[in-house]
């Protein structure tokens, strides 16, 4: 079975007009300049694009010039992110993280080299009747250790304002330490010492989310977590995120990742981390 559970596709960005649910991380190659919507938010792209799709995440293509897409999709039980973040640096970089954009913009020569791995792979899958797993690993880690590589240098190279800055890093850290008990607004905006309408605008020209919108990301985020990467019972994940009942948890998660908690832990898998 392990050889189905990466796979590399060519296809046209009109394919992506209706949101496609998939069990699968996706790297998406490009170019050109248009838009596209993931989980009802919109993002800009020009030039030679990266992104990348963790699974059950909605992409749905705004644009209406066609374009050609290289779609590398691969499932956790062929390549657990968590369980290789030391080797390629790349969880929470390139995959689940809610404060940065899923995309990056790279040099024509760097994209060249990421879709020469691509058709590696694609070329090891062809010889599928002696293709090799731990060659087709080796291509996988190469891929995201150069894009997380590209996207650390970006981030590096990003100069804000300081007070905007300080407020927007403060906002991740109490975020963080506060999201599964403090789930309003207002809590956030007065530690900011700001109105929750100035709060609200500045989040929203930061991450083009409302603070709503990443505190829902990150509840969301902590469930996926818990579902892939450890054992717990879909009662215990409800407890862990201090919900009222396992009923609402299941319905709270359906109505942002359009499937229940158990349908997404059967398709995504638990991870080796958990066993």
């Amino acid at each position: 079975m392990e050889e189905v559970l990466i796979s590399l596709k060519t296809k046209r960005s009109t394919d992506f007009q209706l949101p496609a649910d998939s069990a699968y991380y996706q790297i998406l190659l490009f170019k050109g300049a248009g838009s596209f919507q993931i989980d009802f938010t919109p993002y800009h792209f020009s030039d030679h694009t990266i992104l990348f799709l963790s699974p059950y995440q909605h992409l749905q293509w705004l644009s209406p010039e066609d374009l050609e897409i290289n779609v590398l999709e691969f499932h956790g039980d062929f390549y657990c992110i968590e369980y290789h973040k030391k080797e390629v640096a790349c969880n929470g970089l390139l995959f689940n993280n809610i404060y940065l954009f899923p995309h990056i913009t790279v040099p024509e020569n760097d994209f060249h080299e990421i879709l020469a791995l691509f058709r590696k792979i694609g070329q090891e899958k062809d010889a599928c009747d002696w293709c090799s797993t731990a060659v087709l690993k080796a291509y996988l880690q190469l891929i995201l250790a150069l894009c997380s590589k590209e996207k650390n240098n970006q981030l590096q190279n990003i100069t804000p304002d300081e007070p905007s800055l300080e407020d927007i890093a403060k906002f991740q850290d109490l975020l963080e330490q506060h999201f599964l008990q403090e789930k309003g607004i207002a809590f956030y905006a007065a530690a900011l010492s700001l109105s929750t309408n100035a709060f609200s605008k500045k989040i929203r020209k930061q991450f083009g989310k409302t603070p709503t919108q990443l505190l829902q990301d990150r509840v969301v985020l902590e469930a996926k977590k818990l579902l892939h990467l450890t054992n717990k019972t879909i009662k215990e994940i409800a407890v862990a995120l201090n919900f009222e009942d396992e009923f609402y948890f299941s319905r709270y998660f359906k109505n942002k990742v359009g499937v229940s908690p158990a349908h997404y832990r059967k398709a995504v898998g638990i991870s080796i981390v958990a066993k």
